[in-house]
């Protein structure tokens, strides 16, 4: 029903993917209209969203809708918010998550695991040696998801409630207005 009348190409998909051509204020704005607009309870939407952002801190990339969508089930939460949620993870900041959650692990594990890691770190590299690279950020990456579960939570749950609140009021206000409208002209009308 809502679809392009002109479909866009790979390429043009995946440069608005990596820079919307609306804007990252406009994108935001749609996107958080359209998790507040998910149904559900609030508590269901904040845990849907908290887990899609806290499993974007696991190194597991090719994982994070599924884990993101179980997570949520198990909780309670939204599936659909979850998937919207793992947006947190994108390319422009998994060079920092990843970095940040290898440093916390390494920190955690108190040793300095990366003194034989080569500079330039491959796939096949992390799979010949997964504890080098992937343990340090797997335990990062957990006490960061927890803490950014708790961060995205709270607010998101009540920016959700608030949002409904203010909407049922408006909604609640303009069918007083409108009853007011259609019972003046069923009252009489205009004298002449």
């Amino acid at each position: 029903m809502f679809r392009r009348r002109v479909s866009m190409t790979f390429p043009q998909r995946a440069r608005e993917f990596l820079w919307p051509r609306m804007g990252w204020f406009r994108a935001g704005a749609y996107l958080r209209h359209r998790v507040v607009r998910l149904r559900g309870s609030a508590y269901s939407i904040a845990a849907g969203l908290a887990c899609g952002a806290a499993v974007s801190f696991t190194p597991f990339v090719g994982l994070h809708f599924v884990s993101a969508a179980l997570i949520a089930w198990l909780l309670g939460g939204n599936v659909i918010a979850s998937a919207v949620g793992t947006a947190v993870g994108n390319p422009w900041t998994f060079p920092f998550i990843w970095w940040g959650t290898l440093r916390l692990g390494e920190l955690l594990l108190g040793s300095s695991r990366l003194a034989d890691v080569p500079r330039h770190i491959s796939l096949h590299y992390i799979f010949d040696h997964p504890f080098a690279v992937l343990l340090p950020m797997t335990v990062g990456g957990a006490l960061c998801a927890v803490v950014v579960w708790i961060v995205v939570f709270f607010p998101t749950c009540y920016c959700v409630e608030r949002y409904r609140r203010l909407r049922s009021e408006r909604l609640r206000r303009r069918r007083e207005a409108a009853a007011t409208v259609t019972g003046s002209r069923a009252g009489g009308g205009l004298v002449p």
